[in-house]
């Protein structure tokens, strides 16, 4: 499907920007020209395969047109298209729902071990599947995990470089600023990701390594504490997370296992680790709704024992949660662990995004499912038995969720049992 033309010509029709200015279309294209650079680090002569919603057509046709400027060997974008995706709900058979296209992700590995790099523009609807049956949705996700595994491992152990973008469309606009017009809607969403991926500055693949930077030195400082465990201490939250043995954390940019230097998601602003996949303990609320696969769950509230997940609900979309933790054994344990204050450039615009590469920035937050090997010292040359043995945890999904803002403390747990305080009310100490 190179480069999807049929399906290209009829997104020409479909997609959307707003209607205006030499100025959008100069940040349109700093926004690419970051993805490409600062978030993909892309090689000449390289492979990239991009996966974009056809409302996003503009976007993925300047992120090309710099991927080629860049050297590129071949750009391979596939398309989808959220109407047909629903249709699939609405008169599919029964029994269609645990399958998947695993031809597809095969492919899609088989393009990452042969040198390719994943980019990847988010920005569907966060609602789409919210009126659609929730045992069809679990089972169709749970399907799509096991057939994306193989491409997933490579990118949870950064064996290739790839990023993660965003682009507006129409439906995530109206989510976002529901009250407002439908194209007003939509230039405001834009110039939200402009703001927070720093297409809005002048030179932004400059301001892209000065904050790259930054984030390094506070995973620097981090990793010097070698603290045992953190503490989460908030309103519906008393959570203790051990960190995995041997953890690191990381922040910005990582040097990928095929030696490009790359910036996962565009925008970022959190350090992440590797937590011990049997010592969490206690309770956590969410501070903010997950969209996930089309379904926005509000207000979870999950208890630890041992590790795991004992007890999960949420009043909106508990039944999509559950079947979410129930993917495999390892969705019930956690993959992740971020620290962002609540002074974050996200967080500071006071946006519910409704989209969880922004949304995650803007608050502490954990992921449940796989761990990143990236975050364990020499964890690319450890075997699945080592990792886990060090705590990694091993699953089909990745999900974040935010347990962080404004009236959240936490603590480091040192060896020796005793807290230092390293955020009050959501900002470093």
């Amino acid at each position: 499907m190179s480069a999807t033309e049929s399906m290209a010509a009829t997104a020409g029709a479909v997609a959307e920007t707003p209607s205006f200015t030499q100025d959008f279309e100069q940040k349109l294209d700093r926004l690419a020209q970051i993805a490409v650079h600062s978030g993909l680090g892309l090689a000449p002569g390289q492979e990239l395969v991009m996966t974009a919603s056809i409302d996003a057509l503009p976007l993925a046709r300047r992120i090309t047109e710099h991927a080629y400027k860049a050297g590129a060997s071949l750009v391979t974008t596939l398309f989808a298209d959220e109407e047909s995706q629903l249709l699939r709900y609405r008169y599919g058979a029964d029994v269609t729902f645990d399958a998947a296209a695993a031809w597809l992700y095969e492919g899609m590995a088989a393009a990452y071990k042969s040198g390719a790099a994943r980019l990847a523009i988010a920005g569907g609807n966060p609602s789409l599947l919210a009126r659609e049956d929730p045992e069809k949705v679990g089972r169709a996700n749970r399907a799509m995990s096991k057939a994306y595994r193989p491409a997933l491992e490579l990118i949870t152990r950064h064996e290739i470089n790839w990023t993660i973008v965003s682009a507006a469309t129409p439906a995530w606009a109206a989510a976002v600023f529901p009250d407002l017009p439908r194209e007003q809607a939509l230039a405001k969403l834009w110039d939200a990701i402009f703001a927070a991926s720093r297409a809005d500055q002048a030179d932004p693949v400059g301001a892209w390594k000065k904050h790259d930077a930054g984030l390094h030195a506070r995973s620097e400082q981090l990793n010097a504490k070698r603290y045992a465990a953190l503490h989460f201490k908030g309103p519906g939250t008393d959570l203790k997370v051990g960190l995995a043995d041997d953890h690191l954390w990381l922040g910005g940019g990582t040097l990928a296992g095929n030696g490009r230097y790359c910036i996962a998601n565009m925008p970022t602003e959190e350090v992440f680790t590797t937590p011990h996949k049997d010592r969490v303990e206690g309770t956590v609320t969410s501070t903010k709704p997950l969209s996930y696969q089309g379904t926005m769950i509000e207000e979870i509230s999950v208890r630890f024992e041992g590790g795991r997940i004992v007890e999960a609900h949420a009043t909106k979309g508990e039944q999509v949660l559950q079947r979410m933790v129930e993917t495999d054994e390892g969705a019930r344990r956690l993959g992740e662990v971020s620290l962002v204050p609540d002074s974050s450039p996200i967080s500071a615009s006071r946006l519910l995004f409704l989209n969880t590469l922004f949304d995650e920035n803007a608050a502490c937050h954990i992921a449940l499912g796989q761990a990143y090997s990236t975050c364990l010292k020499d964890g690319d040359k450890l075997t699945p038995e080592d990792l886990a043995a060090k705590g990694a945890n091993d699953s089909l999904i990745h999900v974040d969720w935010m347990i962080g803002s404004n009236r959240v403390d936490v603590d480091g747990i040192t060896a020796s049992g005793s807290a230092e305080p390293v955020m009050r009310k959501g900002e470093w100490v």
